[in-house]
């Protein structure tokens, strides 16, 4: 089942001198096995509204539905809630706490009131989703690398089951290579297992290489949501507001404005890398014919 949107804002400090419109009137359906880039720059209203998904924050309007059901209602149950639709936030690692890597990812289960059989079961299978080998299973989670520190915190939230997954600047701080191998990871557990997965990122060709779905906030209102190439489409719109297009799309614009007869709308180096070769393979069959 999806989760519903339906006329959703946020005054943070409501009836104060202080008030401070966080979120505008935002409806949006959220699809099971989407993967969805949230993007926007810092204020923009990202961060408060991947909290109202779980119930982190309370809609001062509006009503979110998560199955069907109303998650501020009376009887909801939000415990249950958080379980279904987890959340990652920035520098995760930083809450890991156990003495192996193993203890710190059965904590979630743990507190779900599962059997030790189940909750260590659950720990295997999220460990193994990210890609963690079984050698690092009782190593201090303080001896891994960055980016194996990232996939154990991520690993813990899995371990709950979520249907849905949200992702709050998974790669902030990692080198190239760990960005990557979180991102491909990422895409790999979204394949694999269908879970809806919302990222949030600051990177356009992250987002343009991984995600089906770009929605785009502007002062607490949605400015786009559609597909990532209708999306890189405004150019101009999205550097109104601080964003930009993937720095290939600027590329393959300059190509064809200087005569260059490819594709503007490409926003990854696969896609260019294709389309480049198009050109040229084009444009020798044509010298050959000539």
């Amino acid at each position: 089942m999806p989760i519903i949107l339906d006329k959703v804002s946020h005054v943070y400090g409501e009836d104060t001198a202080m008030a401070v419109t966080a979120l505008k009137n935002i409806s949006l359906v959220i699809p099971d096995g989407q993967f969805i880039g949230l993007i926007g720059h810092t204020g923009s209203g990202k961060s408060t509204l991947i909290q109202h998904l779980n119930g982190l924050i309370k809609a001062t309007s509006g009503n979110i539905y998560f199955n069907g059901e109303d998650i501020d209602a009376d009887d909801f149950d939000k415990k249950r809630l958080r379980s279904k639709v987890g959340l990652v936030f920035q520098y995760p690692e930083h809450q890991l706490f156990e003495t192996d890597v193993f203890s710190d990812v059965c904590y979630g289960p743990k507190n779900l009131g599962l059997t030790q059989k189940e909750i260590q079961l659950r720990a295997y299978e999220a460990l193994k989703l990210v890609g963690i080998e079984d050698e690092y299973f009782y190593q201090s989670p303080f001896d891994l690398s960055g980016g194996q520190k990232r996939r154990v915190a991520i690993a813990g939230v899995l371990a709950m089951k979520p249907e849905v997954l949200i992702l709050d600047e998974p790669t902030a701080g990692l080198d190239p290579e760990g960005r990557d191998e979180i991102l491909d990871q990422i895409s790999k557990l979204k394949k694999e297992t269908g879970i809806t997965v919302i990222l949030v990122s600051h990177s356009m060709e992250d987002v343009a290489k991984y995600v089906d779905r770009i929605i785009v906030m502007n002062r607490g209102s949605v400015m786009f949501d559609d597909e990532p190439k209708e999306v890189f489409r405004h150019c101009e719109e999205l550097e109104s507001v601080g964003l930009a297009a993937p720095q290939v799309t600027y590329i393959m614009k300059k190509l064809r404005d200087n005569g260059y007869d490819v594709r503007d709308d490409v926003t990854t180096i696969e896609e260019a890398k294709t389309e480049i070769i198009r050109y040229f393979s084009n444009l020798k069959s044509a010298k050959t014919r000539g």
